[in-house]
């Protein structure tokens, strides 16, 4: 059963009479106290379908998406939270769902107020009382709810080990089976690279690889460090095409040990190791190369220099260093993911993004000489597609593994991504850099026909 299908039975009361049809309004309900609220919110019409939880609509009835309310808990939640975190909780506990095209909804919101270089989902006074009135015609008022147990909250001081630790393992510790029924056998996390129309999910993740493996110029015989190595992708295609000697560094527990399997498993123990370790605590340079796929999205702008700094440590002259990337599109010094948002709370926790423009020169300010800059953002949002497709199809066995609650966050986090990346609100970029030798050689080719053909 799809996610659309499961989606189908939700919130419906089976008692109620049928729903009216085109825009027409039931005599009254918790669908028509709620379109003002609707109406304030989205700045005119509703150009989609609500249901309340006593079967009560209001919207167009061919609408690709409706927004069910199931319970009068969503409301209580909105009230206490009347942003983007109140619906964000109202969904993942199931208070408010969606049947339909999930990007349908996405492509209303993205609408709000007009403007696509920042959605928000604040309500002003107006809807707040509108809010007010439905909530004590319906007596939902009373005590603020628990947050979803599924909601982080960390402790400690900002990026020191033991939290960015505790925020990698809430991303990324909640089931292997989990990560490849989205991601698939590749079980890449990280935006694949497209070169034609039909190319699938797993053949573009391996022409990812490809595509970094001949930036960094990898040839039998070198040392690759891959930093947050994931399940093991980036160092088992170098290893196993590029026959370099391969060290992934990982601090999920859960990574690891699949990561490490995999490479039993392919046989090539000889030369791979999968570490749990920090970046910063690996000492055993120098590498002729660096890659870090995905990972820097977790560092943080206040650590970036250290990051690069730490890295350049362990790379020999002449050595090439990749940093793939989700970006921001303006410099600023502040997160770009807010730790009050959805994103910040159920999905990336402590995540910062950072303009491409602030990383190079970051990167140049300790000695790194940058060679190349490549924007995928098209191939992120194509990515992310897939990986919504295999989330779908595969929805009743992704809540037995991780129960409805994340499988709903992950639904959402990933259409809502795929979006953004589409309309140009987020971008990933891949920054390579070389450190030249002493007399200030890059020994790279002398034009980019090495991306086209891998040495």
């Amino acid at each position: 059963m799809s996610a659309t299908d499961r989606h189908d039975d939700i919130g419906q009361d089976r008692t109620a009479s049928p729903p009216s049809s085109g825009s027409d309004r039931r005599s009254t309900g918790v669908a028509q106290d709620l379109e003002p609220l609707a109406r304030g919110i989205l700045g005119g019409q509703v150009p989609l379908r609500i249901r309340g939880w006593d079967g009560s609509e209001v919207g167009p009835a061919d609408s690709a998406a409706t927004v069910i309310i199931n319970s009068p808990d969503a409301l209580r939640r909105i009230l206490y939270a009347p942003n983007e975190l109140g619906l964000a909780r109202a969904y993942v506990v199931g208070d408010l769902d969606l049947e339909g095209d999930i990007f349908a909804l996405l492509g209303v919101r993205d609408a709000i107020g007009g403007r696509k270089d920042r959605v928000d989902l604040g309500f002003d006074r107006r809807a707040m009382i509108e809010l007010w009135k439905a909530a004590r015609r319906h007596q939902v008022i009373g005590r603020p709810l628990a947050p979803p147990a599924e909601e982080a909250r960390l402790s400690g001081r900002l990026h020191t080990r033991r939290r960015d630790a505790d925020a990698v393992s809430h991303h990324y510790d909640v089931g292997n089976d989990f990560y490849r029924l989205i991601l698939g056998e590749t079980m890449t996390y990280s935006c694949g690279y497209w070169p034609r129309e039909q190319t699938t999910l797993h053949e573009a993740q391996d022409a990812k690889y490809d595509l970094i493996c001949a930036k960094l110029g990898l040839r039998p015989g070198q040392r690759l460090l891959d930093v947050g190595c994931g399940w093991g992708g980036m160092v088992l295609h170098a290893a196993q095409q590029y026959g370099v000697q391969a060290v992934g560094v990982t601090i999920s527990q859960e990574q690891r040990d699949l990561a490490t399997e995999r490479v039993v498993d392919a046989g090539l123990g000889h030369l791979i190791e999968i570490r749990f370790q920090d970046y910063r605590e690996v000492d055993d340079g120098p590498y002729d190369a660096i890659s870090s796929i995905g990972m820097f999205e977790h560092v943080g702008i206040g650590q970036a220099g250290d990051y690069f700094a730490r890295l350049v440590e362990l790379l020999k002259p002449g050595g090439r260093l990749l940093n793939h990337a989700i970006s921001r599109p303006e410099p600023s010094s502040k997160p770009a993911i807010d730790r009050h948002s959805f994103l910040g709370r159920y999905v990336f926790p402590d995540g910062e993004l950072i303009e491409v423009g602030t990383i190079v020169s970051t990167m140049q300010s300790l000695g790194l000489e940058v060679r190349d800059v490549e924007s995928l953002r098209e191939h992120y949002g194509r990515t992310l597609r897939a990986w919504v497709d295999n989330l779908e199809d595969n929805w009743d066995e992704a809540i037995r593994l991780v129960g409805p609650a994340r499988a709903r966050i992950w639904r959402l986090y990933m259409a809502g991504t795929a979006v953004g990346f589409e309309e140009n609100r987020t971008n990933v970029h891949q920054v390579l850099a070389v450190l030249s030798d002493e007399k200030g050689r890059s020994h790279l080719p002398p034009t980019r026909e090495w991306l086209v053909q891998p040495p």
